[in-house]
């Protein structure tokens, strides 16, 4: 059994180095540790300020941390922030950015658009001028937190774009696994067919022929069968030299002469594979359809080309064929079918 291809997402880095980055984005809390030092409050009241500032941060590099709850180090961040309200008044709207690129980044869709929006509304609160808060405040703010926002839009984008990758594969696998069946058997059932009717004929006139044709039969039942399952687990691959072998064989079993014309060495090496399927196809369908006499298999460093005195080549191509069409584009070749003189010639020219 194979399993189909797939595309591994890759790792996001905010899942691992989330509470790094954000460790380091927290020396921006020297504005409200600042605030708290400039404040006319007492010591103590500061110092609790400063101890909720400091749980503010805690609960921030947690939140990025897969093991924390990210809506509980929220819930814990705004109480903290909240508490320091009495003492820093609107400079509690320094710490919103925090908390809209934790939103921004970690919490699920749909509830982190409405997070980060209800963030960056706060911020518009320095245009009210309380407490001479410096106005237009949120124009330093809001460039922080769209930019956490366009991480979040373009990690998503990216993990579409990998799924559909991963989509893609296994549509390709299904169609690799359905070509390569369909040329597997296509070629073993035909050599069967023929083989089983010549032992048929034999089987009176002479038994020790038929005997052989039977036997005949068997090994390329086993063969097929070792074949699909080699193709199905994506282990097998055309071998042009047996492809060549094996060829005048089954088509002199259905009084076909064949004449080779060249040899493996001339082909080039790294198409040998696709021309071992291309030659199986294109005996495959000169035993099925052609009714010919002689073929004619050239080889060569730019491909090769099969030519029967058949019957012609009428009609629409079958699933071997555009199997066979697919597998050559892929390789960059191409794949011409036209009328000999007579029959059919089927040529694939490689770069």
């Amino acid at each position: 059994m194979t399993t189909a291809p797939t595309t591994t997402l890759p790792a996001n880095p905010w899942e691992r180095w989330g509470w790094a980055f954000a460790a380091i984005w927290l020396v921006f809390l020297v504005f409200p540790v600042t605030s708290v030092a400039a404040a006319d409050v007492p010591v103590a009241v500061k110092v609790a300020a400063w101890l909720c500032i400091a749980a503010f941060a805690v609960a921030n590099v947690m939140g990025y941390s897969w093991r924390w709850n990210t809506w509980a180090c929220l819930g814990v961040m705004v109480a903290m922030a909240l508490a320091t309200l009495p003492v820093i008044g609107m400079g509690v709207i320094s710490f919103t950015p925090y908390l809209a690129i934790l939103s921004a980044l970690e919490l699920p869709t749909p509830w982190w658009k409405w997070a980060v929006g209800l963030w960056a509304a706060f911020p518009l609160l320095s245009l009210l001028q309380i407490d001479d808060f410096p106005p237009f405040f949120f124009l330093v703010l809001w460039p922080i937190m769209i930019g956490a926002v366009m991480l979040r839009i373009f990690g998503e984008r990216e993990e579409l774009s990998y799924r559909a990758l991963g989509e893609h594969a296994v549509v390709a696998e299904r169609e690799r696994v359905a070509r390569d069946v369909h040329d597997v058997l296509g070629h073993s059932l035909t050599a069967l067919s023929v083989k089983a009717e010549l032992a048929a004929r034999l089987i009176d006139l002479d038994p020790a022929r038929a005997k052989q044709e039977l036997e005949s039969i068997q090994r390329t039942a086993r063969q097929a069968l070792a074949e699909v399952r080699a193709t199905v687990g994506g282990l097998r691959a055309g071998n042009l030299d047996d492809e060549l072998a094996a060829a005048p064989l089954v088509l002199a079993d259905v009084g076909v002469a064949t004449t080779i014309e060249g040899s493996v060495a001339d082909t080039d090496p790294r198409h040998r594979a696709l021309l071992a399927w291309v030659l199986r196809e294109a005996v495959t369908n000169v035993v099925r359809h052609a009714q010919a006499r002689t073929v004619v298999i050239e080889l060569s460093p730019d491909g090769i080309a099969v030519t029967d005195d058949g019957s012609g080549c009428d009609g629409a191509e079958g699933n071997g064929l555009r199997g066979m069409r697919e597998r050559v584009s892929g390789a960059g070749g191409t794949l011409s079918i036209r009328p000999a003189t007579p029959g059919t010639r089927v040529e694939v020219a490689l770069p």
